[in-house]
């Protein structure tokens, strides 16, 4: 039987790439997480908007 690819759950709305996921790739941190976590899920919110707006731009 042919291997079967993962299926990965969908991010919730207004997200690109969940934190949750990101923080996997990111090397262990020594300062304060939340502080990270705030700012990554400001850009991804904006990163969400951008390709909305190419969407329903052309």
């Amino acid at each position: 039987m042919p291997d079967q690819p993962q299926s990965n759950p969908a991010p919730k709305p207004g997200t690109v790439v969940p934190w949750e996921q990101k923080i996997k790739e990111l090397p262990p941190m020594t300062g304060r997480e939340d502080l990270v976590k705030q700012q990554w899920e400001t850009y991804d919110a904006w990163a969400y908007t951008y390709i909305w707006h190419l969407v329903v731009s052309f």
